[in-house]
């Protein structure tokens, strides 16, 4: 454990709330702004191309590689955040696996709210399949909302009769737009990034009067895991959406999924970006690429 650097990254984050809430073209260019401040690791390569119907970043393994495909979905609470945004993450985990990355630009609310985002999602997860990809070399990830969407593609695709992946994983995945967990509660002061009130805030734009209690929107409460792949759930303790992990593992355990449940003490919503300043967010990372290559096809094989 890394006291010090935990203090201090909470101590970074947690600022007075402003007397007026941000507007939302303030809330993308604040995010997109913490997210461009966060380092990225050397040995790989990021190229603009589609996926299905939505722009993309392929994100690759300068050198080497081995078998398989990450398909990305980005955080930003579905109304902000992009592939760019993302990388930090996505390149660290090409970096750490050998295995090529898809991140999706899928649509954002406001302007395309729900179900646009998980439509692109799982449009994505068809165009790799139908392009050849074997389903069982496909590992669905994402963090925040996008490790959101990586569950609710999964279960997307089973509905829409399509194989499921090889396995997903979700870092801090927002997982309950209904916001029933106790962790909203219980967390609230721990939490240096959110309040119920801005959850509300960016629910009411992406649901827009729509009812979250569906298994895409709160999988957490409401998802049938029967024959879901394997899953690893990464969360910090210090977390409103922590119970969103949890009770989605216990999901999981009561219909026989293989799951991880990875909780890491004393650190904030998607620690892992934080590689450089925080030693768990590396030390999580190395344990997702563990995850990751154990279930997908060993090089050569």
């Amino acid at each position: 454990m890394t006291q010090q650097q935990r203090v201090a990254l909470d101590a970074r984050f947690r600022q007075p709330q402003p007397a007026v809430p941000p507007t939302l073209e303030e809330l993308r260019d604040g995010f997109a702004g913490l997210m461009a401040s966060l380092g990225v690791p050397s040995g790989f390569r990021a190229d603009p191309t589609t996926l299905g119907p939505r722009p993309a970043l392929h994100v690759q393994p300068e050198e080497g590689g081995r078998p398989g495909t990450l398909l990305y979905f980005h955080g930003g609470s579905y109304v902000m955040g992009s592939p760019t945004t993302a990388l930090t993450l996505t390149a660290n985990l090409v970096v750490r696996t050998g295995v090529s990355a898809f991140s999706v630009d899928y649509r954002l609310a406001p302007e395309h709210p729900y179900p646009a985002g998980p439509d692109d999602a799982l449009a994505a997860y068809r165009a790799l399949l139908d392009d050849g990809v074997d389903p069982a070399t496909v590992v669905l990830a994402g963090d925040s909302a996008g490790g959101g969407l990586s569950v609710a593609t999964c279960l997307a695709a089973r509905r829409a009769g399509l194989p499921t992946p090889a396995a997903v994983v979700a870092f801090s995945a927002g997982l309950d737009l209904t916001r029933t967990g106790r962790s909203m509660t219980t967390k609230a002061a721990l939490d240096p990034f959110f309040t119920r009130e801005g959850f509300d805030q960016t629910a009411a734009l992406y649901l827009a009067g729509q009812d979250p209690a569906t298994e895409l929107l709160s999988p957490a409460t409401l998802a049938d895991l029967t024959d879901f792949p394997p899953l690893l759930l990464q969360v910090g303790t210090n977390e409103m959406l922590l119970d969103d992990s949890t009770r989605l593992a216990a999901r999981a355990v009561e219909a026989g999924v293989d799951v991880t449940l990875d909780v890491v003490a004393g650190v904030p919503h998607v620690f892992q970006a934080f590689t450089g300043l925080l030693d768990e967010a590396g030390q999580a990372l190395d344990r997702a690429a563990l995850f990751i290559t154990q279930h997908l096809p060993a090089p050569g094989a």
